[in-house]
């Protein structure tokens, strides 16, 4: 099973081979989770390209294996994608995969979301902290009017209810409930003033 019309169905399937072999092998992902990969985690993270602007720069937080990112960046190829990793053994396995599947709109940075700069209309983020660590690290990267997306599990609206967007002049959240045919997701979204 993979998405159709998004891109081809031999370069999502590619990724999906990668991320069972040299993921699991590299500590990427969970020795278990080769079985999952589809559900659990690439169709975990195609209901993001639903909230994405046509032709947006977009920075993932901690981008691990490339979920989301690797994952918005086959399937929005309008979009530019900078995949923000701090870890090496992460950043050199994302480079890899760039090359393998010829994204020429993605790059990585090796770096600590708060060290990086650069201005983004969307942040993103998996598993990578609560939402209060999340925005004091990533907030300087957007731009006016922009927003981080974080996909969180079903807890997404008490962590949103817990996270003190106040600090943040003129931000405002949501819990957004994404849907593709695929699966769904929970993503909260905060909104910086424009």
């Amino acid at each position: 099973m993979t998405p159709e019309g998004l891109v081809s169905r031999e370069t999502f399937e590619r990724y999906a081979e990668i991320l069972q072999s040299a993921g699991v092998e590299r500590g990427l992902i969970g020795p278990r989770e080769g079985e999952r990969i589809w559900d659990r985690h690439i169709y975990n993270c195609l209901p993001l390209i639903t909230a994405l602007p046509a032709q947006v720069r977009v920075a993932d937080i901690g981008s691990g294996a490339g979920l989301p990112g690797i994952v918005l960046a086959l399937s929005r190829p309008d979009i530019s994608m900078v995949l923000v990793e701090p870890l090496e053994r992460r950043a050199s396995f994302l480079r890899e995969v760039i090359a393998e599947l010829g994204l020429t709109h993605v790059e990585v940075v090796r770096k600590k979301a708060l060290e990086f700069q650069g201005k983004f209309g969307v942040v993103t983020a998996r598993a990578v902290a609560p939402m209060e660590r999340l925005l004091a690290w990533s907030w300087h990267l957007l731009a006016p009017g922009g927003r981080i997306l974080a996909i969180k599990g079903e807890r997404a609206a008490e962590e949103l209810a817990q996270t003190p967007i106040s600090r943040y002049t003129g931000a405002s959240g949501e819990v957004l409930e994404l849907t593709l045919p695929t699966g769904g997701c929970k993503v909260i979204s905060v909104v910086k003033a424009g």
